[in-house]
């Protein structure tokens, strides 16, 4: 089941629990009352967090900022299900593209975006702490 975050929601603690390198309470909240344009989906699974999508819809635009899913729950379709409802969400925004960066060694994302339409528009140098980065764009209208 796939859920919309706001600054009370009770599935903030497992997020931050279980992507404790991306994930904190206190910047998600601060994102989602300061920043008009952020949007925040978790996926549930037995009453607990075990994924979640950080996005962007900025008028005609958006970009694609997080997606992660737990290990045990991954080869699951979650991520698919987060980004499809993405995409919805953009369509129903009127936005025209979504772009995003992937790290060039993260094969496995990658092949996950070109299955939505992405296609690669240009390289970022060192964008991952030395590693190269693929900027990618789907267009919708």
């Amino acid at each position: 089941m796939i859920k919309e975050l706001n600054i009370d929601s009770i599935y903030l603690n497992d997020l931050e629990n279980n992507f404790t390198d991306v994930f904190t309470k206190k910047n998600v909240k601060n994102d989602i009352m300061n920043n008009e344009f952020t949007n925040y989906l978790t996926y549930i699974v037995d009453n607990q967090a075990v994924a979640f999508i950080n996005y962007y819809t900025m008028y005609e635009r958006a970009e694609l900022i997080n997606i992660n899913v737990l290990e045990k729950f991954q080869n699951q379709n979650i991520a698919t299900k987060l980004i499809n409802r993405m995409i919805e969400d953009c369509q129903s925004k009127n936005v025209k593209s979504i772009t995003l960066e992937v790290k060039i060694t993260n094969d496995k994302a990658i092949h996950l975006y070109q299955k939505f339409g992405f296609h690669e528009i240009g390289i970022r140098k060192g964008y991952y702490q030395g590693i190269d980065g693929i900027l990618m764009e789907k267009e919708l209208m």
